[in-house]
């Protein structure tokens, strides 16, 4: 079969638009992926950075997260950092998953005259945006419920953080000295929580 020099060059001409057509392709769906990092295997990775201490989470930067050692007959124990919400948009702390218990919940203290009370939040915490929101003892906080064993310092202790927007993060809390950046105060009602516990911190 014999070709013609045109139809040569006609074949040729296609086969290059054909290629310049797939490599732009290929190349627009690169950059797709890199614009929307969630359509990537990757975006876990790409969405998250840890230095040292802090966590950046999509808009979220995470910080300073402590337990604190717990006595040795002790059930139930403390967890505390600082959420800062860079965002334009309020976030909510929905929830906290542990290894070390099935039943971890968040808490408020509150003064009910000279008695400090402590409540359960099962709505969560709200995360405004462009603020910033401490879980630190004597305020907002995390509560590890029958703990079978007491934290000792210089462990860590991981938990999960479900969030209403930015998604889930793990992280690590240090596990530092009983009574680390202040001892829980004396007076604490405990009586909404279904039954006396012995407490190593909140």
């Amino acid at each position: 079969m014999k070709f013609s020099f045109k139809q040569v060059m006609g074949a040729s001409a296609l086969a290059g638009v054909l290629c310049t057509f797939t490599l732009g392709s290929a190349l627009a769906q690169s950059a797709t992926m890199e614009m929307n990092p969630q359509n990537s295997d990757n975006a876990q990775a790409t969405q998250m950075m840890v230095d040292d201490d802090i966590v950046v989470f999509g808009d979220l930067q995470l910080s300073g997260a402590f337990t604190r050692a717990m006595p040795p007959r002790a059930v139930t124990g403390g967890g505390f950092l600082t959420i800062v919400n860079n965002g334009d948009q309020d976030d909510r702390l929905v929830s906290i998953t542990s290894s070390v218990t099935e039943h971890v919940e968040l808490h408020i203290m509150s003064m009910d005259g000279e008695v400090m009370k402590m409540q359960s939040q099962p709505d969560g915490f709200i995360i405004p945006a462009g603020e910033t929101t401490e879980l630190k003892p004597g305020g907002k906080h995390i509560m590890f419920i029958n703990v079978e064993t007491p934290f000792t310092k210089g462990d860590d202790v991981k938990v999960t953080l479900h969030f209403e927007r930015a998604g889930d993060v793990e992280m690590t809390l240090r596990v530092l000295e009983i009574g680390a950046k202040g001892m829980m105060p004396m007076g604490m009602d405990h009586s909404n929580m279904g039954g006396s516990m012995q407490s190593g911190s909140d």
